[in-house]
């Protein structure tokens, strides 16, 4: 499956926060960064780190997110997104996240993806497309 993922291993990607990352439901002067973009920057950063450490035709899927939002980082803000492989278990790795703006952390929670045969997975999902054909 993997090349040389192991726990403890780390990625951190940072960037500023942009206007469509935010909330914008409560006017311009309260705009944040927003959970679901959290959810997508972190699933990102977990995906990098394991992409990075496979082999060719191999990829991953996320599958469960376990998050606590606590702090707003406003827009224009800098975040640091750093994930950790916590648990490797066959092709199932569960990492520790956590993410920070310049003044606090901002999330802490865990992620699980799964390492998959991109070819095996395509075909799977043209099965499936083909089964809803039919119903």
């Amino acid at each position: 499956m993997t090349k040389e993922l192991t726990v403890g291993a780390s990625k951190t990607r940072s960037f500023s926060v942009k206007a469509e990352q935010t909330i914008d439901f409560m006017g311009e002067e309260c705009r944040v960064y927003a959970t679901p973009s959290l959810v997508a920057d972190i699933e990102h950063a977990c995906r990098d780190l394991i992409f990075e450490n496979t082999p060719e035709g191999e990829d991953s899927v996320g599958v469960t997110v376990s998050i606590t939002h606590m702090a707003p980082t406003l827009l224009g803000m800098d975040v640091d997104v750093t994930v950790e492989i916590a648990e490797i278990d066959g092709r199932k790795v569960t990492f520790k996240v956590m993410a920070k703006d310049s003044l606090d952390t901002i999330c802490k929670g865990r992620h699980e993806r799964f390492v998959v045969n991109v070819e095996k997975t395509r075909q799977r999902l043209l099965a499936k497309a083909e089964n809803a054909k039919n119903t």
